[in-house]
């Protein structure tokens, strides 16, 4: 490991050795371009002896000066390429420099009308901000850019995946009317494949869920609409469980809004999302009786 991290110092310094202003008249007209060639080579070469190394900053940086000279150079594919190595490598050691990396890329990507890279590494932001930087509006922000990127592109399966994203972030932070939005649309729109209209309910079951945290006759007529779009879906254990809740609601029973949640559970177990929403009823029914 030392060994793989001394050769990567030494290229690094060879490197800046060979974009050290050339003396001599014949030196400054014919070594320029081969020289930066030569320097993008080491800072390439230094960036994977420090991914050996487990260097991962240094081996991100030796990436950047990389597309940089690749940026100056004109050569746009190549810059974008060093930067997601370098994303690659910062991602375990900061973040803020991976999304840098990652954003600048996307710059790149956008410019040559290469949107569906350009939408992954929009994916690759909103994933970190989901994950390990815990901001879920950042990570709205990109999971749309990624999905409208997609929807141009026309790949919509990749689209709906990042829009489902959006509504699982926008209904816990409270935005129930686009996550409704997000959800009513993304389920009529499985309705239209054989192989996804299975998914149809869950999306249908979220999204009625949100409408019960605005208020119950939204949820009622919303329930009422869902069935007659989706037949199926009034035969559905998770149909059945928004009705009893809506009962509950309506008449104040706040144990029996619980002991039906608890049913349901035993057999098909709840996330954290469903949990968060759950709740999020269940207070309002104890902190404002008129509710219905």
């Amino acid at each position: 490991m030392a060994d793989n991290e001394q050769k990567a110092i030494h290229l690094l310094a060879e490197a800046e050795k060979k974009l050290a202003p050339s003396k001599g008249f014949f030196g400054q007209l014919f070594g320029g371009g081969s020289k930066v060639d030569e320097a993008i080579d080491c800072y390439t070469r230094a960036g994977n002896l420090f991914k050996m190394a487990k260097k991962w900053s240094s081996a991100g940086q030796a990436f950047v000066e990389a597309a940089n000279l690749h940026l100056k150079s004109g050569t746009k594919h190549e810059a974008a390429s060093n930067l997601l190595d370098a994303a690659n490598c910062f991602k375990k050691t900061d973040n803020i420099e991976a999304i840098e990396c990652y954003s600048k890329a996307i710059v790149i990507y956008t410019d040559m009308g290469r949107f569906t890279m350009a939408a992954k590494h929009h994916q690759n932001i909103a994933e970190i901000y989901e994950t390990d930087c815990v901001d879920q509006e950042k990570a709205v922000e990109h999971y749309e850019q990624a999905a409208t990127y997609f929807k141009g592109e026309e790949s919509n399966s990749s689209a709906n995946k990042c829009l489902l994203k959006v509504a699982h972030h926008a209904a816990l932070l409270q935005n129930h009317d686009k996550a409704i939005e997000i959800y009513e649309q993304v389920g009529a729109s499985s309705l239209e494949s054989s192989l996804l209209k299975y998914s149809a309910k869950e999306y249908f079951f979220r999204a009625a869920l949100c409408h019960l945290c605005i208020d119950v006759i939204n949820a009622h007529n919303a329930i009422d609409r869902y069935k007659n779009i989706y037949p199926a879906f009034q035969d559905a254990r998770e149909f059945k469980l928004l009705r009893t809740l809506i009962e509950h609601i309506e008449e104040q029973n706040v144990d029996g809004f619980t002991e039906a949640v608890k049913d349901y559970d035993s057999i098909s177990r709840l996330d954290q999302w469903y949990t968060t929403i759950l709740l999020r009823i269940k207070k309002q029914v104890n902190d404002n009786p008129d509710l219905k």
